[in-house]
């Protein structure tokens, strides 16, 4: 099933509908700054069994996973001044920030080094969803299982993986450059990915 959300301005009982997927289980496409995504609960391992899976991806590659704010990332992860700093400066954005996890994190989302890799997109869309679920989604990229293409339009997704996926959310184009990593990992800034947004202040 494919939805069409306003990227603009969501429609609250769009989203609803789309959080009762993911508070049944279900697994979602949904737009982000970068590509679309693929999502399900954070704390559903079966539905994060499912999209590795999908994916083809060993668990000992953790997804990242979006917040819906700075707050809400310091629930999931440590955040030291350094930190907090550089994130207040860029997100939202499209950035994917590489920290030490907290306890609230599931144990199937953690590395062995005990990090997680959070986001905070700047799309309406995926934070709405977020906000009104109360507590973040997995995100990584919708790709081609065969290929490991990306997909980047809600008719590709439903072609190539609609089987395993419960709603499409169709939020109309989107970017297609992939977010930038960076780990803050002991107050060392770290980029481990070079994609969308200015990387500058951690360049040494």
């Amino acid at each position: 099933m494919i939805l069409e959300i306003n990227p603009k301005h969501p429609e609250p009982r769009k989203i609803k509908k789309v959080v009762e997927v993911l508070k049944n289980g279900g697994i979602i496409a949904y737009p982000t700054d970068t590509f679309y995504g693929i999502g399900c609960d954070l704390f559903n391992k079966a539905s994060i069994e499912k999209i590795y899976q999908l994916k083809r991806r060993s668990q000992h590659q953790p997804f990242s996973f979006i917040c819906s704010n700075l707050k809400n990332i310091s629930e999931y992860a440590q955040v030291t001044n350094y930190a907090y700093k550089n994130m207040k400066r860029l997100l939202p954005g499209p950035y994917t920030f590489v920290l030490e996890g907290s306890r609230m994190v599931p144990r199937i989302m953690l590395t062995k080094r005990q990090t997680v890799g959070i986001r905070v997109p700047d799309h309406p869309i995926c934070l709405a969803i977020v906000e009104s679920l109360g507590h973040p989604i997995i995100s990584t990229s919708a790709t081609d299982p065969e290929t490991q293409g990306i997909l980047s339009t809600p008719r590709e997704i439903q072609d190539k993986i609609g089987h395993a996926i419960d709603l499409i959310v169709d939020g109309g184009i989107v970017p297609g450059a992939p977010s930038s990593v960076i780990s803050l990992i002991d107050d060392t800034p770290e980029i481990l990915r070079e994609g969308a947004g200015d990387l500058s202040p951690f360049r040494t």
